[in-house]
């Protein structure tokens, strides 16, 4: 796919999924590093103004001032505000053009080129996470992180979800959650993976394979660090399936299994329950849950 000549991101960027068709028109005229740019821009304004939306209607929207004037208003000041923030140097339309220029052989100029970065297949204009994210380079990173981890984890969590009905997206919150998002995964003694994303530990009643590691609970409130074993599994999908029989067949976990039409619900409750003893866990799950909730709508 090529990109001829795009409108300066100055005066015309992308305000809404409508202008990628423009984009779409454009392919097979000469593709340029400079076009390629600008359709980077595009994307970026179409990503801010799908985050700042997401980010008002959860943290905004009342529902007591609602009204359609009300509404075109703020969403001409997304509109507003995804053109000022899109484009900046370092942002994420760096990181885009830099995979658009890979995919199409097309050589990078200037500093760009000298950078390596890694972007998992996702529509950068349809994610929404809930929790803001920079315009940096660097801080841009937990995002894709995040995107990776869901499109990684999301046939066999949902092979799982279909034979216990906790759904997919939660169990695979929760492992993102534990896991630091893939980057803090419980490891054996010598540097294996254990597949562990749950952070479920090795109790008497285990047979399988453990894994020893230092970890921090929270014993009255305050953390302190202990050597602690947790179970190991031969693949990511026997993790998934023991974390479903765990809160299926618990006692201890009976009242979360039943909540699992909300996510603060199923979150809270599972703090109940003593999942972990972090006392922040419920709302630090709620919102990995529904950020996974939302990169599995736009990867669908």
């Amino acid at each position: 796919m090529g990109f001829g000549q795009l409108p300066s991101a100055s005066n015309a960027l992308a305000a809404d999924a409508r202008t990628l068709n423009t984009l779409k028109l454009q392919a097979g005229q000469q593709t340029t590093p400079e076009s390629i740019k600008e359709a980077a821009k595009q994307f970026e304004s179409l990503f801010m103004r799908e985050l700042i939306k997401s980010m008002r209607e959860a943290t905004m929207k009342s529902g007591l001032l609602d009204s359609p004037g009300g509404d075109l208003g703020a969403d001409l000041l997304d509109q507003q505000f995804a053109v000022q923030m899109s484009g900046q140097p370092g942002g994420l339309s760096d990181l885009i053009a830099q995979q658009l220029s890979r995919q199409m052989g097309v050589p990078q100029t200037g500093d760009a080129s000298k950078k390596s970065v890694s972007i998992p297949a996702v529509q950068a204009p349809s994610i929404n996470p809930i929790a803001p994210v920079s315009t940096s380079a660097n801080a841009a990173s937990p995002s894709i992180r995040q995107a990776g981890f869901v499109q990684r984890h999301n046939e066999a969590a949902s092979r799982v979800a279909a034979s216990s009905g906790i759904p997919a997206g939660f169990m695979i919150g929760q492992a993102g959650h534990e896991t630091g998002w893939g980057k803090h995964e419980i490891k054996m003694k010598g540097g294996e993976p254990s597949f562990n994303l749950f952070g479920i530990k090795a109790d008497a009643k285990w047979k399988g394979k453990v894994a020893e590691v230092t970890t921090t609970e929270y014993v009255n409130g305050e953390p302190q660090k202990m050597v602690a074993k947790f179970r190991a599994y031969a693949s990511y999908e026997e993790s998934f399936k023991d974390y479903a029989r765990l809160i299926s067949e618990s006692p201890r976990y009976a009242q979360a299994r039943q909540q699992t039409a909300s996510v603060t619900a199923f979150a809270s409750g599972l703090q109940r329950a003593g999942y972990a003893t972090d006392p922040a866990y419920a709302s630090k799950l709620s919102r990995a849950i529904n950020t996974t909730l939302q990169l599995q709508r736009a990867q669908a």
